[in-house]
């Protein structure tokens, strides 16, 4: 192999690790500010509301609070992605809230309130 093809070929190799590097730095920003499972605990949250309502667990007084909080949980969400990235301190936050969350809907559905 002559100089200038091993010179060639490095600087290929470099650039591909540098690509591939860039790339995968980009993929796991933006995998931190889509907080997969954030959304995944809000869908079913909401799911489990709508249940309630139609098997009547849930009054709609019960039912429009827990809607309401799942409003503002979504409003904290926007609010920690608007700079792009959702930070481990913001991602707590909104566990906690989630957390909380469940528990309102556990025991709304659960204080043996039905719906008349």
């Amino acid at each position: 192999m002559t100089v200038k093809a091993t010179k060639w070929l490095a600087g290929a190799a470099l650039a591909g690790a540098l690509l591939f590097t860039a790339a995968s730095t980009a993929d796991a920003r933006e995998w931190g500010s889509r907080a997969p499972n954030i959304n995944r605990r809000e869908a079913n949250q909401k799911h489990r509301i709508q249940q309630g309502v139609r098997s009547g667990e849930l009054t709609r007084r019960e039912s429009a609070r827990l809607v309401r909080e799942q409003a503002h949980i979504r409003a904290m969400e926007r609010r920690a992605r608007s700079d792009g990235e959702v930070t481990a301190r913001e991602r707590a936050r909104l566990q906690h809230e989630l957390n909380q969350a469940s528990r309102h809907i556990y025991r709304q559905k659960h204080d043996g309130q039905d719906r008349d």
